[in-house]
């Protein structure tokens, strides 16, 4: 059997779940890989097959996705063309990570497509949704990497569509404790931004991964560091607290260490929105920007000692194995009477 496994490149969360479920998929076939996006600081340790600009977010410098960058990094044409001439007739099972080019390639061409990720999960009806409506979020997430059948991962599973997340093998060999620092991951603020608010809490140690930074430096309470993966582990592992995006990742795993956390949705974000809403509602804290405003609010979670309990098993074997069983060698995508992408196939 033949797969394709599209993995989505912008941040580091869908890379890290694609290195825990390739060698399950590997089990059942040949693996094609393929990765679109510029913005992971991580690399597959397998080789990628098929590695395309596709249609990636840009973070910025204020706390969100900056929206002019993105428009102007887009590539459109180059974009049709990625879908276009990816030879998706020769693969019998294809899935999707949040990916559109293995997504539209697969509606496209009248195959059916899998999706597995947290993205599918936010839109689940038994997810919450942020107080805040998003129409314009909602619509891009729901088209961006469209799908014939969707599995996700949620901080909880919510049916046995949605499972716990992934928590990749090297942190759950970590043995948690507490040095006492607090680990920080804000890729879309800047460093001068996270140094200005959190070196007012002269008493706290912060270790403060930077998407912007070359080389490692230290202002007064505030220890700043490129993002390195073995780095980060030992922070992670080690620290008393986590202060992160809304993403799906970093979150995930401070939570399976039983770790403090408090986190800030990017803006222009919508799924980070959602992330959020479900992490409140578990009791996670949650702040809408790191300002002078919500200083306090930092403040009182540092003195907090409320920690989330989770439980997150260790599933994936069992997830890969239920998605090849119930989808493989399906050749035709199932009438949809719901949605039509023909006028979208037009320009393509």
């Amino acid at each position: 059997m033949k797969i394709l496994y599209g993995v989505q490149g912008t941040g580091n969360g869908h890379i890290t779940r694609a290195i825990e479920i390739i060698p399950h998929l590997q089990k059942w076939g040949q693996v094609d890989i393929l990765v679109s996006g510029t913005s992971s600081d991580i690399e597959l340790p397998f080789e990628v097959k098929y590695k395309y600009n596709g249609l990636s977010f840009v973070f910025g410098k204020q706390g969100g996705v900056d929206v002019w960058r993105t428009y102007w990094k887009l590539k459109s044409f180059k974009l049709m063309k990625e879908i276009k001439t990816l030879p998706i007739h020769k693969y019998d099972l294809i899935i999707s990570d949040f990916e559109p080019v293995s997504s539209w390639a697969a509606l496209k061409a009248g195959k059916p497509c899998i999706g597995l990720s947290n993205q599918i999960a936010t839109l689940h009806p038994m997810a919450p949704m942020p107080a805040k409506t998003d129409l314009l979020g909602k619509l891009v997430l729901s088209h961006y990497a469209p799908v014939t059948i969707g599995y996700g991962y949620h901080f909880k599973a919510l049916d046995q569509h949605v499972f716990t997340p992934i928590i990749r093998k090297e942190v759950r060999e970590l043995t948690p404790t507490s040095e006492g620092h607090y680990t920080v991951y804000l890729p879309a603020y800047s460093d001068k931004k996270i140094i200005k608010h959190l070196q007012k809490f002269e008493a706290i140690k912060w270790e403060i991964f930077s998407k912007h930074s070359k080389k490692k430096y230290k202002e007064k309470n505030c220890k700043i560091q490129p993002i390195h993966s073995d780095k980060f582990l030992s922070s992670l592992g080690s620290c008393e607290g986590v202060i992160c995006n809304a993403g799906f990742g970093t979150t995930s795993e401070a939570l399976f260490l039983k770790k403090k956390l408090l986190v800030i949705p990017m803006k222009n974000q919508f799924e980070q929105h959602c992330n959020a809403a479900m992490l409140s509602q578990m009791g996670v804290s949650s702040i809408k920007k790191l300002n002078k405003k919500n200083r306090d609010a930092i403040g009182n979670w540092i003195l907090s000692t409320e920690i989330v309990e989770v439980d997150y098993p260790d599933n994936t074997a069992e997830i890969i194995e239920t998605i090849v069983k119930n989808h493989a060698n399906q050749s035709t995508l199932p009438s949809k009477k719901d949605k039509s992408y023909s006028k979208l196939f037009k320009n393509l």
